[in-house]
């Protein structure tokens, strides 16, 4: 019983040698992708170069809010909305998560729904959700509310944004006209 437990023990000891000896083999061989991609050089003094930019597309420019809402696409937005699902609602009389209930929001006041326990930042912004803060919030919450509890990271894409806003607008009896 003795030896086989020592063979059993040598068996995964050398086992254990194997995969850290051929991961440090495959290292040394194959370079990883983030070292592909930030790769310095050598130069002659001994030190080291930083690798020339990558070239990246500029990001495109975004359309003013008006032309974007008369191009939005409620479906789209509903869609897109499906994100926030696992934290808001889009029910009328429907309850809050995590974060409030978005039915009615454009038009609504800031923190101005009933039994939701807003952040003092947000409480503070005063006002009511009119598109151009929406578009504005939803292109990153923490910068527009330094210190909301909201950590979504916000929909970069201004197309995305306003098909968002189009949704949120069509669950929203009382939403202001749009920008002309």
């Amino acid at each position: 019983m003795g030896i086989t437990l020592q063979k059993i023990a040598g068996a995964i000891l050398f086992a254990l040698i194997l995969v850290v000896g051929l991961n440090l083999l495959i290292d040394g061989v194959m370079p990883t992708e983030s070292r592909s991609v930030e790769h310095k050089r050598a130069t002659p003094g001994g030190g080291t170069a930083e690798p020339a930019a990558v070239a990246t597309a500029p990001a495109e420019p975004d359309k003013p809010l008006d032309q974007r809402l008369a191009a939005a696409s409620v479906d789209k937005g509903q869609a897109v909305a499906k994100k926030c699902l696992s934290c808001h609602n889009f029910t009328e009389g429907g309850g809050t998560k995590v974060g409030p209930n978005l039915y009615g929001v454009v038009g609504r006041a800031k923190a101005g729904m009933t039994g939701f326990a807003y952040s003092e930042p947000m409480k503070a912004q005063g006002g009511t959700w009119g598109y151009e803060d929406l578009d504005k919030f939803l292109t990153k919450p923490s910068a527009m509310v330094p210190g909301t509890k909201m950590g979504f990271a916000g929909l970069p894409a201004g197309s995305e944004r306003a098909d968002v806003i189009a949704y949120l607008r069509s669950l929203s009896p009382a939403a202001p006209p749009l920008p002309k």
